[in-house]
């Protein structure tokens, strides 16, 4: 058994689509409307699905938000250097909510960042201790 993808809901795929490759850098490895279901699927990555867990938007094409709820978390990406990875990001228009600097507690360099649509990204630097 493996992990094969984690889903977000979002609201503008395009936006988001955009973010996850120009500002994250992952690439769009696949991407299909149902027009009868009205809805669209975009998976993403940082590398081939048969070897990879990815990311997969999926667009409602009627529904204009949703809630977060407090029950998910975020989604972590391993970075070579969290304080470069913040910069590259703010320089390409995305949100860091958290600064890059160490974890409470603990000597791991960590950020957070924000997605379009409100969702939670750490980073974490590839040298953690914890």
């Amino acid at each position: 058994m493996r992990l094969l993808h984690t889903m977000l809901r979002v609201t503008d795929l395009q936006k988001s689509i955009d973010f996850y490759t120009d500002v994250l850098g992952m690439k769009l490895l696949r991407s299909k409307d149902y027009p009868e279901g009205r809805f669209s699927l975009t998976f993403l990555g940082y590398g081939d699905e048969s070897e990879h867990t990815v990311l997969e938007l999926t667009h409602n094409w009627d529904t204009d938000s949703y809630d977060l709820g407090n029950a998910y978390g975020h989604i972590a990406i391993e970075v070579d250097d969290v304080y470069k990875a913040c910069e590259k990001i703010k320089s390409k228009g995305g949100e860091i909510v958290r600064e890059a600097g160490p974890m409470k507690n603990s000597t791991t360099i960590l950020a957070f960042a924000k997605d379009p649509d409100g969702y939670m990204i750490e980073l974490l630097d590839a040298t953690r201790n914890d």
